[in-house]
């Protein structure tokens, strides 16, 4: 059985969406969980402060895991988000990888290309990938706290 699963968010409302899934099986399971996302590359100005800003947006998502009882740690790292999710796996000693899919297709996903693909076929561990309704992200949206940053897309 898993261990510890590290899961990754873009910081958007479909990233989100996963958090109902894992207060439902982490706790119970006793799968630690690590929360990842990753600033990237490009995205070099004040790295500093999206530094800060992306812990900021970690934070509240690993309360909300620890308020449920799940062990819950977060981890922020700056470079290709593939590479990074993967790099951030094993350094976290995870076996499993878990994210969500924006299920893009056609153009969309040749221009924006597809993180949650890349990561399944370089993964050496077990990749949960989740594509949730728009009734799912909008509920999760709403339970969003005032205090919560908007997610950056």
């Amino acid at each position: 059985m898993y261990k510890m699963a590290l899961v990754a968010f873009d910081g958007s409302p479909e990233a989100e969406a996963i958090i109902p899934f894992f207060v439902a099986i982490a706790g119970p399971l006793d799968v630690e969980v690590t929360l990842l996302r990753v600033l990237p590359a490009g995205e070099l100005h004040d790295a500093h402060q999206r530094r800060v800003d992306a812990e900021e947006y970690l934070a509240p998502l690993a309360a909300e895991l620890r308020s449920r009882g799940v062990r819950a740690r977060t981890a922020v790292r700056h470079g290709e988000p593939a590479t990074e999710i993967l790099a951030g796996a094993t350094e976290a000693g995870a076996d499993l990888i878990a994210m969500t899919t924006h299920g893009r297709s056609g153009l969309g996903r040749v221009l924006m290309g597809s993180v949650a693909e890349a990561v399944l076929r370089r993964a050496s561990m077990p990749v949960l990938l989740m594509q949730h309704t728009a009734a799912q992200v909008a509920e999760r949206a709403g339970r969003r706290t005032p205090r919560e940053p908007a997610p950056a897309r």
